[in-house]
């Protein structure tokens, strides 16, 4: 085969495309500052630095969140060595051809010069040394300070947002893309203030610059004209202090510009903004605090000796302004069309007229319900359906629809969740305030309502929104009303999701497998085993905590074991033998060793003794259980100190006795049989549970 012909000889734009362009760029910066640049080229390059310094201004103004503009330390620094090395070359050209005349350096400096000196040298080195005074002391030392507490408080804020992030991923409130792209949203967001605070550095370095450039040149040109060219003072001073300050304000103009973006951007929001229209709906949205200002203007108005038609006239504008923004406001609302009739009441009660009683409901008070408007930019649908979709991905089986409503039957701030008709949780929320959890350390406290995490019961509080980004600092995660509801209702289905799963959900798994495996559906149900007695299998794993994701192992184990037994206790026993792996990857997650507690042979005797005698209904004696619930729940919390799983192992004729017994004694803890521990898997006996 013939090799491709050759592109042609790349053009300017094919050099920009390949990236060489700023490099390139850099490089013909630093020549400046060692090669001698005739006036033309001044001009040019006086005026594209001018060009970009305000190209950059509206690029910071019209960005609507800084990281979006992440690349504006980099630029900040390309543009201030610009500026210098033009101060370098136009220094040389000044200093090298003054004595020639005020036309020297090139027509911008020249132009600049006269226009602030303005026949006056004393006016123009007064009005350039103000210029300066404001961009150095003024403009860039606050915009190096917020820089600086930005930087701060945005990497102590580091570890609480990345904690927000994990917990909506957890309860099922945004997806896995989602968390990757806000959680590199974080870390950009870090890295940029980051860079703006030492970025900040070099504005102010170069305001120092550009006074140190002034009385050199001045000084300077005044012993070159002198005693090099023999000009007399008066001359050399003339010359040189017109062209110093042209100079000097050419490069303090994009100095000031930069300056300015910098303090834009640094006390800009971190959320999406429109700034212009921020400024405007904030600053003059208000018509109470125009109207008070146009009164004032108008008391200072008419006192005698004031400019009283400017401040008069103003005060008018400011009046006008106030009464429309009120007119406005007070302006009704554009009608709503007219309801239909409603249809007359004719047909007889029928079945369809009995509202079945819902799965899954959610009940909000009256306070709560914008949360649940779309329209009133609520979230809470979509939250809760972020739920169902983890959910249902995590435990194996559609999750079924949350019917949410209002009930004025509740407290205005109360929410309560029910299955089938019947309530399993409730709270109180705050809709204008956030939720700041305590999760086990913080550095400060914070003002606001104390209360405890309906889902979990963390202590928490309810604070002000705009508290929100200290009590991250603080270490403090912080949540929305909407996520505290969801991730409650996430917390409630998972310990319940044995009762939410019925024969439909079970119906449905077995269609969905069968399209893979028809022949193991086929043998298994209804031959050897009920699709009631699978269902209680498969409510058995649930109970337990151990999500039917992998189905046809279940479905393979039970078809292997169905034909000894059909006693759902015995099936799940095996079951569980067959999700060892499993198991013990949700409980101990990658750790080499799992750490477990055991029983004391004496204890482990007498259990055997009194849970397997009656197989059908294990008891203990009630002060053997309250004593075996007080060791098992001080172990679980030494365990939960330590940063380990809470895990007992136990022979298999009492793994499920156990598990029941603790399933709301000690929650948290796991109960394990030795044979479900898989082969690759090592065990490490942390302490052993005695009478």
């Amino acid at each position: 085969m013939a090799p491709a012909a050759q592109p042609a000889n790349p053009t300017l734009r094919d050099l920009l495309r390949a990236g060489i362009g700023v490099p390139v760029g850099m490089l013909a910066v630093l020549a400046m500052l060692v090669l001698p640049l005739p006036p033309l080229a001044l001009d040019v390059l006086f005026t594209f630095n001018i060009a970009l310094s305000i190209v950059i201004v509206m690029a910071v103004f019209y960005v609507a969140r800084p990281i979006e503009f992440g690349v504006f330390p980099t630029v900040l620094l390309l543009a201030t060595l610009l500026r210098l090395a033009l101060n370098v070359a136009s220094t040389r050209v000044v200093l090298l051809n003054g004595h020639t005349g005020d036309q020297a350096a090139g027509h911008v400096i020249h132009s600049f010069g006269a226009f602030v000196i303005g026949g006056n040298f004393a006016v123009g080195v007064v009005v350039f040394v103000i210029l300066t005074i404001i961009n150095f002391v003024v403009v860039t030392k606050g915009s190096g300070r917020i820089s600086e507490v930005s930087a701060r408080f945005t990497l102590d804020a580091m570890p609480g947002k990345q904690m927000a992030i994990d917990a909506d991923l957890n309860a099922g409130l945004i997806t896995q893309d989602e968390a990757r792209t806000r959680r590199s949203e974080v870390r950009a967001e870090a890295d940029f203030y980051g860079s703006m605070d030492g970025a900040s550095k070099f504005v102010r370095g170069d305001a120092v610059a550009g006074i140190l450039v002034l009385f050199i040149n001045l000084v300077g040109g005044l012993a070159i004209g002198t005693l090099g060219h023999g000009l007399t003072l008066a001359n050399a001073a003339r010359t040189y202090t017109l062209l110093t300050i042209g100079d000097g304000l050419v490069a303090q103009l994009p100095a000031l510009l930069l300056s300015t973006a910098v303090a834009i951007i640094v006390t800009r929001m971190s959320r999406p903004q429109d700034m212009g229209g921020e400024l405007r709906r904030q600053l003059f949205g208000n018509p109470k605090a125009i109207g008070v200002a146009g009164a004032l203007l108008g008391v200072m108005g008419l006192i005698p000796g004031m400019p009283n038609f400017v401040f008069l006239s103003i005060a008018a504008l400011c009046g006008a302004a106030a009464w429309t923004l009120q007119q406005r406001r007070n302006a009704p609302p554009p009608p709503k069309p007219p309801a239909p009739p409603p249809a007359p009441e004719n047909k007889e009660l029928s079945w369809d007229d009995v509202q079945p009683v819902d799965r899954l409901g959610l009940e909000v008070g009256y306070r709560l319900v914008p949360l649940v408007d779309a329209k009133q930019r609520g979230d809470l649908l979509g939250r809760v359906r972020g739920v169902r979709r983890k959910l249902s991905q995590d435990l194996g089986f559609l999750v079924p629809a949350v019917h949410i409503r209002d009930n004025l039957e509740l407290a205005p701030n109360a929410y309560r969740i029910t299955l089938g008709g019947v309530p399993i949780g409730e709270g109180v929320i705050h809709p204008d305030r956030e939720l700041a959890l305590n999760p086990g350390r913080v550095f400060g406290p914070v003002q606001g309502i104390a209360t405890r995490d309906p889902a979990f019961g963390m202590e928490a509080i309810w604070i002000e929104p705009a508290s929100r980004d200290h009590a991250q600092t603080l270490g403090y995660t912080v949540v929305d009303p909407g996520t505290v509801i969801a991730t409650h209702l996430s917390a409630l289905i998972q310990a319940h999701a044995h009762e939410i799963l019925g024969h439909e959900e079970v119906q449905q798994l077995l269609n969905l497998v069968a399209k893979t495996a028809p022949k193991l559906v086929e043998d298994l149900t209804p031959k050897v085993l009920s699709l009631a007695a699978l269902v209680r299998v498969l409510q058995g794993l649930l109970a337990e905590q151990v999500p039917i994701r992998n189905m046809r192992t279940i479905l393979e184990t039970l078809a292997e074991n169905a034909p000894r037994s059909t006693d759902p206790a015995v099936l799940l026993g095996q079951v569980r033998i067959a999700l060892g792996r499993q198991i013990v990857q949700d409980i101990a997650g990658p750790l080499s060793e799992v750490p477990v507690m055991s029983l004391d042979a004496d204890l482990e005797r007498l259990l055997t003794g009194a849970l397997t005698s009656n197989a059908a209904n294990p008891t203990l004696e009630p002060g053997l259980a309250e004593k075996l619930q007080q060791r098992l729940s001080e172990s679980a919390r030494r365990r939960e100190v330590a940063g380990e799983p809470a895990v007992l192992l136990v022979p298999p004729a009492l793994r499920a006795p156990l598990a029941g017994f603790v399933r709301s004694s000690v929650p948290g803890l796991q109960v394990l049989a030795w044979n479900e521990i898989p082969h690759n898997r090592k065990v490490r006996l942390v302490t052993t549970v005695g009478r």
